[in-house]
């Protein structure tokens, strides 16, 4: 089960093809199976799991162990609205529902939260689960269970769980579904009952997914091997808090930093950190200016210490290092993704403008988060309802979830809307770690690393044990995973102050989400809160991960928190390098008090905007949260979108929101146009592509020529001008480069260079494209002579010594590029042709037989959007024009009418591949079309189109 890839065997070239794609994929099917295992068995075998694994979704069933019956209404598109007179019913109808469409998606997700992929897979996911053994989420996720959570989470969560095995009962894989048949070729695999703990794991897996700035650390580390500090931080430049303003403008910060300087004055800006002696990077420039002293202290926030391009006490930047962290990515990219792109890439967009704005006079509230795309959608859409909110039926809820948790995630109930977007606030960091025999040296002593044994079972295969070492503060080991992690170099530079490296360092990783929390209670709370304060509560135990959350309510009240289980570091770290785990003085020092984190209710401007930009302006707050924000391309643009429709008094409708999560408009192309087209780049036909930029107004839609050549062009001056000049561990595979060897003191002959081939996954690599790179680019546009801007001659085409010369480059280059992608002929040209989804199922549709990938499989299409545009379906410029994520819903909701709200799923309600409701939502996501969301009693059921009852 590799990670997702971009790659299909389906091919659906428009919406007449897919619409009629379904029917001649079965023919298909049926016939390449008929062909394979024989004219009789290969039809049976199709034909038969097919109709077999279908939910009965109309009639009666029953339910043992429900108190009352329960209502299942489904419309057109097959998302199903339950109806139950119990809390404990309403969960348990809710875990049958789920298990009839997505029971082989949640098996999967619970073996891959449980770092058991093996058993259902075989031995190509062994390397996986011993990464997942070694995080433990599902040790955690127990721990939680027995310790953490309320009673009543609990008996939610078993009734959730006994509605699922109530599905399961009886049934063989082939009646769950097409994989379990298709894994019976090869795998006796058979589902096992679900548990509470399964559908806690699911929360881990998702907070892996938005960790926040881990592959910067690493990253950062490995930029060391070939570039010095200053280059590094060229590369990670300061967040332009002037223009691209921080979530929390107007909230309580000011009365709250001004609590935490009683006691002693605040703290002054702080200084450029230093590395170590004997380092590689010399002086480095600190991260940020010094904030508020906590305490009256006056230590900085991003003061004396390690900078962005510091060298942790002249550890990192060696080669050894080097080996460890770039085998830990490679380990990185291997798993499979759970709701994003490894960590890497993730947005989300969410805003909520008040009544005195909106032509309802009531609240109107939009989110898309944005995460990898996957088949089925990793949202699962449904509604909760009490048919008499009381205190024995407390729901009345409908939004988006997760197939394998209960509950609703993100959505609205009778009082309250809620939406959430990442906040991308450190919790993670990594320590090297000096290993001496069975121990690590923790402040001068030999401690010894806390042991168990794994056994790993695997299908087909023997079993495989393995020891999994973590610290005594919780630790795990991760580079006990990978062989070479453990073999680091021995000729590593290292301060006097470290220890000696001996046969290398260890890399541990501390992170919250390794400690029991209440995330799970806080999804019910959320659920079924009533106004400001009940969401409040609710998200203060909202621990990991940590997210942006927006609210509305009924009462004309709009606000935003920040909850989360958030570090407070010792004033030596700011998170953003590996630090040196022997050293206490990089131990984290306890959390951000919940009281203490950012908040805003009813801001005077009448909106607020979450985009993964900065929360909190630094100098107005006295904690540091990352130095690694999203740079607030997205954001800014969303508020000025605001702006605009609201100057003058104007007024702004539901299908305004919409039409703003559908905003293409590409912010580096409105900075770098005007200079592309002052450039001469001579030859006619770079001319002529050149011509397509004239006019256009900056918007990436599908159809768009200019769209696709300012985006080749872009691609390659990021390859010219960084790309090439950044170390293998952060290339795409595929892409070798002649280059002087490391550690030379001057220019080597063409005879000493030697070939390095990058080592990343192509939609991991760097430079991504990302708004990152545009403040990067942004500010080295006023340095036309900067080293960055020069690059040498490759055949024909010109060498580089200034930034025009490397732009007439990337234009010659993207010109001869789309050549070969899409023809010689520019009229031909358009963004969605080399901008395309395509969906894959992520077991089987990813590795299994050709036949099994075409039957789950489904794509292209071809989008509008981009990087860093409001309309995110990001690409990776290292990579290639490939869609690797997408707003992977859209929802806007309408305080003033609940009838009226909106929402789109990416694919559809249902798991099952041949299921009418397995895509049928697709086609209108790419056209950015949003369905009716029924909520009142009466419109769900005028929008009831299939009607089930569970009785007891």
């Amino acid at each position: 089960m590799p990670p997702n890839t971009t790659a299909s065997t389906g091919q659906q070239p428009g919406k007449s093809g897919r619409r009629k794609g379904r029917k001649a994929r079965l023919i298909v099917l049926v016939l390449v199976l008929a062909l394979i295992g024989g004219v009789a068995y290969g039809s049976y075998w199709s034909i038969s799991t097919v109709r077999a694994s279908f939910p009965q979704t109309k009639g009666t069933l029953t339910l043992k162990g429900l108190s009352g019956p329960v209502e299942v209404k489904r419309d057109n598109y097959g998302i199903p609205q339950i109806y139950a007179s119990s809390d404990a019913d309403l969960f348990m109808a809710q875990g049958y529902v789920q298990a009839q469409d997505r029971f082989y998606e949640m098996d999967v997700r619970r073996h891959m939260a449980s770092g058991r992929l093996s058993e259902m897979f075989g031995k190509s996911q062994v390397d996986n689960d011993e990464f997942l053994r070694t995080l433990g989420w599902d040790r955690v996720a127990k721990q939680e269970y027995d310790t953490k959570l309320s009673a009543t989470t609990k008996k939610y969560l078993q009734a959730y769980a006994e509605g699922v095995n109530s599905y399961l009962q009886g049934k063989d894989g082939e009646d769950i579904s097409l994989e379990y048949a298709a894994l019976g070729f090869t795998n006796d695999y058979k589902p096992q009952a679900w548990t509470p703990v399964d559908s806690i794991s699911w929360l881990k897996a998702m907070a892996w997914d938005l960790r926040g700035n881990m592959q910067d650390e690493i990253d950062r580390a490995l930029l060391t091997s070939r570039l010095g500090p200053k280059q590094i931080a060229d590369l990670y430049p300061q967040y332009p808090y002037s223009r691209n303003k921080a979530i929390v403008q107007e909230g309580q910060y000011n009365e709250l930093a001004g609590a935490f300087e009683q006691g002693g004055t605040s703290g002054t800006s702080g200084t450029s950190g230093t590395s170590g002696a004997n380092g590689t990077g010399g002086t480095s420039t600190g991260t940020a200016s010094g904030g508020s002293g906590t305490g009256g202290t006056g230590s900085g926030t991003g003061g004396t210490g390690s900078g962005t391009a510091g060298t942790a006490s002249g550890t990192s930047g060696t080669a050894g290092l080097d080996s460890q962290l770039g085998g830990l990515t490679d380990v990185l990219d291997d798993l499979p993704p759970a709701v994003g792109v490894n960590g890497d890439g993730i947005g989300s967009n969410s805003w909520v403008v008040g009544g005195t704005h909106t032509i309802t006079g009531k609240p109107l509230l939009a989110n898309d988060p944005h995460l990898s795309p996957s088949l089925p959608s990793v949202w699962y859409q449904m509604g909760l309802h009490c048919r008499s909110v009381s205190s024995t039926c407390q729901y009345d809820v409908s939004g988006y979830t997760f197939a394998g948790m209960p509950g609703v995630i993100i959505g609205h109930n009778q009082d309250i809307a809620w939406g959430m977007t990442n906040s991308g606030v450190d919790v993670t960091d990594l320590y090297l770690e000096k290993i001496t025999g069975n121990g690590y040296l923790y402040d001068g002593k030999v401690k010894p690393f806390e042991t168990r044994e794994e056994t790993i079972k695997v299908a087909g295969g023997k079993p495989k044990k393995i020891v999994v070492r973590q610290t005594e503060d919780g630790m795990p080991l991760l580079s006990d995973r990978d062989e070479e992690l453990v073999k680091v170099g021995k000729k590593a530079t290292v301060d006097t102050a470290a220890p000696d490296r001996g046969d290398g360092y260890g890399v541990a990783l501390r992170w919250t989400a390794l400690q029991p929390g209440t995330t799970m209670d806080a999804v019910f709370a959320m659920d079924r809160a009533k106004n400001w304060g009940d969401f409040r509560k609710a998200a203060s135990q909202f621990e990991v991960p940590s997210q942006n959350l927006i609210y509305a309510d009924n009462e004309n009240h709009i606000g935003y928190t920040l909850p989360g289980k958030i570090p407070i570091r010792a004033k030596k770290d700011n998170g953003s390098i590996p630090a040196p785990g022997w050293d206490p003085g990089y131990r984290w020092t306890g959390y951000i008090p919940q009281d203490a984190l950012p908040y805003e209710l009813d801001p005077k401007r009448g909106y607020i905007v979450t985009a993964n930009q900065a929360v909190i302006d630094p100098d107005e707050y006295p904690y540091t949260l990352t130095a690694d924000w999203g740079y607030g391309a997205r954001s800014q643009r969303i508020t000025d979108l605001i702006q605009s429709k609201i100057k003058d008094g104007g007024k702004i409708s539901t299908d305004d929101m919409r039409q703003m999560q559908l905003d293409n408009s590409s912010e580096i192309a409105r900075l770098l146009v005007p200079t592309l087209l002052k450039i001469d780049p001579e030859n006619k036909d770079v001319r002529e592509a050149q011509k397509l930029l004239e006019g256009w107004d900056y918007t990436q839609d599908a159809d768009s020529a200019a769209a696709a050549y300012f985006n080749a062009v872009w691609r390659n001056i990021l390859k010219l001008a960084f790309g090439n000049k950044l170390p293998k561990e952060l290339r795409p595979k595929g892409q070798c480069l002649w280059v002087e060897p490391v550690n030379t003191t001057g220019p080597a002959d063409e005879a000493e260079k030697v070939r390095e081939c990058g080592q990343r996954d192509p939609d991991k690599a760097q430079p991504d494209g990302g708004d990152r790179w545009f403040e990067v680019v942004r500010g080295l546009m006023a340095q036309p002579d900067s080293d960055w801007w020069t690059t040498p001659e490759v055949g024909t085409r010109p060498a580089a010594h200034n930034r025009d010369q490397l732009f007439k480059r990337a234009m010659i280059d993207a010109r001869w590029e789309l050549t070969a992608e899409l023809g010689k002929d520019i009229d031909t040209w358009s963004w969605g042709r080399l901008h395309r989804l395509f969906l894959k199922n992520q077991t089987l549709g990813t590795s299994g037989p050709g036949f099994i990938q075409y039957a789950l499989n489904r794509g292209p299409w071809e989008l509008g959007g981009g990087e860093a545009t409001v309309n995110a379906t990001g690409w990776n410029a290292a990579g290639g024009y490939g869609v690797v994520w997408v707003p992977s819903m859209r929802m806007v909701v309408n305080l003033g009418d609940l009838d009226k709200s909106k929402w789109i799923n990416l694919t559809g309600a249902s798991g099952h591949a041949y299921s009418a409701h397995y895509v049928d939502q697709t086609d209108k996501w790419a056209d950015g079309e949003l369905l009716p969301w029924a909520f009142s009693d009466q419109a769900v059921e005028k929008s009831t189109a299939d009607k089930l009852v569970l009785k007891p």
